[in-house]
């Protein structure tokens, strides 16, 4: 018997470029790299029916979709659109600067995510947040993240374990933390430490002799510092449904879909 039996995930926009140039033999690839879902970061152009006949075509289970929250304020309706494709999850992915907790609008995102978790329940949906690793910052003693979670009680972690660890914490244990309120988790790996230009997500040229130590870069899965059994123990023990697989940008001279080959193979390495 295996000893983690998740369903695997791949979040598209890790392979955005590909999905802009062939929509349809991206998904193909997906499937064929061994993903049994996608989540979603913008349709690039096509409607919710075809998208949907698209994933039913390859089998691959469309799980979520990660949406601005200024998209979803705007036009609420996309909730909507991503239910007629089949997704049970939206997603909240990142908050500009001026959003972010110690800003004067971070209490205009907690007003806002009340809103909208309502309007994915009447959708027969749920919504989640993505954290970065901004929101472990303190807020009167207390971390950012923890005060969202806590003044929003419908809306449900996905953590990405790897800005987790990046903002100071230990990703199984926040996975504990909140057992019982998540449903699906990100598995992200790197090398490196917080730096300014890390948003950047610029990888390291191998031609180059020589690397900060420090330097900031996203890894395929079993590529970084990340310790993955224990944190699949974790996702096991809460009853996490869904593992999604992101790399933001390639690395290690790797094409973004042999990135995310590499990912699922050390994956089911595992399993």
């Amino acid at each position: 018997m295996s000893r983690y039996e998740f369903p695997i995930a791949l979040q598209l926009y890790s392979v955005r470029n590909e999905l802009k140039a062939d929509f349809e033999g991206t998904l193909k690839k997906v499937k064929e790299l061994g993903y049994d879902g996608v989540e979603f970061a913008g349709l690039y152009g096509h409607g919710a029916e075809e998208v949907k006949a698209l994933c039913d075509k390859y089998n691959l289970v469309p799980i979520s979709a990660h949406v601005p929250l200024a998209d979803m304020m705007k036009d609420p309706d996309l909730i909507r659109v991503y239910k007629q494709i089949g997704c049970a999850y939206v997603v909240i992915p990142y908050l500009p600067e001026d959003q972010r907790p110690g800003q004067p609008k971070f209490e205009e995102v907690i007003k806002n995510a009340k809103v909208l978790a309502e309007k994915a329940k009447a959708a027969g949906m749920k919504l989640c947040y993505h954290n970065h690793d901004f929101e472990f910052v303190k807020i009167g003693g207390e971390y950012a993240i923890d005060i969202l979670y806590r003044e929003v009680p419908d809306l449900m972690p996905q953590f990405d374990t790897c800005w987790v660890k990046v903002g100071g914490e230990n990703p199984a244990a926040y996975l504990r933390k909140y057992a019982g309120r998540q449903e699906i988790t990100h598995l992200k790996d790197f090398v490196g430490s917080k730096s300014e230009n890390m948003y950047a997500l610029i990888g390291i040229d191998e031609n180059e002799k020589k690397e900060s130590a420090d330097k900031f870069e996203l890894r395929p899965l079993g590529k970084g510092v990340q310790n993955f059994p224990e944190i699949l123990d974790a996702a096991k023990e809460i009853g996490i449904k869904w593992v999604v697989v992101e790399q933001d940008e390639p690395s290690m001279g790797k094409t973004p879909m042999e990135c995310a080959e590499i990912s699922i193979a050390y994956l089911k390495s595992i399993f």
